[in-house]
């Protein structure tokens, strides 16, 4: 989008909301290259990411101007903040001079691309057409991705847990743990686990959280998670549930078929995920600073089945710095709480 280079940075007020059902709150709306970011504005708390390309105008004219994320979302921010408003109109007016014109130029493009796919699929096979799909998939589409596949698992598993103190340790554990631009979400029932999904949002549920838990058990799964992701990944897991057909159409137009991962959740949740192999996950403890053998004890009190884990620990000879402190270890343990 380098017409938008002007907008580079721009900041403004907002008020949000996360569901049909939840309060306006104040928050800081904040243009980038290819999203905006809502981050709380007592807290500075990223609250959500937005792609710029899918966010739609709710009241066309008037102000203050309402946006969504998208046609089916409940999420809504309110910004009367002229440059901003103009900064997102201004990336629709971006797409719409590049979109096709309606008529035969159109249909001829979209025939050509679909046939383009279609060959791909034929000559390189579905699983090669899912891998590239997976390989080109640029930050916001994954991110989106990422969104529709948590979603599903909300279906099943219960809206995301959400309380301020709560919040601030799970991003702060996000960022040292998983890196500046990953996601926790906390589900509210037992997860056997954490698992990766696109975007990068990492789920765990309470079981991580709850009684016979620790700071670096918790640190261990969500390391197992990144291990796991750099083996296979999550994008392409999720491209496998929509199928070839589906891909195609991510591919042309950019957007999926309503429903594709319908029930993806129950296959991610049907047992606990994958271990990953050890001496990769050792690197992943070792960078971030966590002895692994708390992870391991948990996976296997007697140690027989993890002994490579343990053997192996970064830190078997030293005391690593505690992942979280007690006061924070609380607020998240409390994040579920009514």
């Amino acid at each position: 989008m380098t017409a938008l280079d002007k907008y580079q940075r721009l900041e403004a007020a907002g008020r949000w909301r996360g569901s049909a059902e939840a309060e306006l709150r104040d928050v800081i709306v904040s243009f980038g290259d290819a999203t905006i970011v809502l981050t709380d504005l007592r807290t500075e708390i990223p609250l959500s990411h937005w792609s710029l390309p899918a966010v739609m105008r709710l009241n066309p004219g008037k102000i203050p101007a309402q946006y969504a994320p998208g046609p089916d979302d409940a999420e809504m921010v309110e910004v009367d903040d002229e440059l901003m408003i103009a900064a997102i109109e201004k990336v629709h007016d971006v797409i719409e001079a590049n979109r096709p014109h309606r008529g035969r130029l159109r249909g001829w493009m979209v025939l050509l691309g679909l046939l383009i796919a279609a060959g791909a699929g034929a000559a390189w096979g579905p699983s090669a057409l899912l891998r590239h799909a997976a390989d080109i998939a640029p930050p916001a589409q994954r991110a989106e991705i990422g969104r529709l596949v948590l979603a599903d698992l909300e279906k099943t598993a219960g809206t995301a847990c959400s309380r301020p103190a709560g919040d601030m340790v799970r991003h702060k554990l996000a960022a040292r743990l998983l890196g500046p631009e990953a996601d926790i979400v906390v589900l509210p029932t037992a997860q056997q686990g954490a698992r990766r999904l696109p975007g990068p949002i990492t789920v765990i549920g309470t079981d991580l959280i709850g009684e016979g838990a620790t700071p670096e058990i918790l640190a261990g799964h969500l390391l197992a998670a990144q291990a796991r992701a750099a083996e296979s990944d999550p994008m392409l897991e999720a491209l496998r549930q929509v199928g070839p057909r589906g891909t195609v159409q991510l591919l042309t137009n950019g957007s999926l078929p309503p429903a594709a991962l319908s029930g993806y959740a129950e296959k991610l949740l049907a047992g606990p995920p994958p271990r990953p192999e050890d001496e990769p996950l050792l690197g992943f403890f070792a960078r971030a600073g966590v002895s692994s053998e708390p992870y391991a004890r948990a996976l296997d009190p007697t140690g027989e089945a993890v002994l490579g884990l343990i053997e192996a620990d970064p830190f078997r000879t030293a005391t690593p710095k505690p992942v979280l402190g007690e006061r924070d270890w609380a607020a998240l343990r409390q994040i579920c709480d009514q």
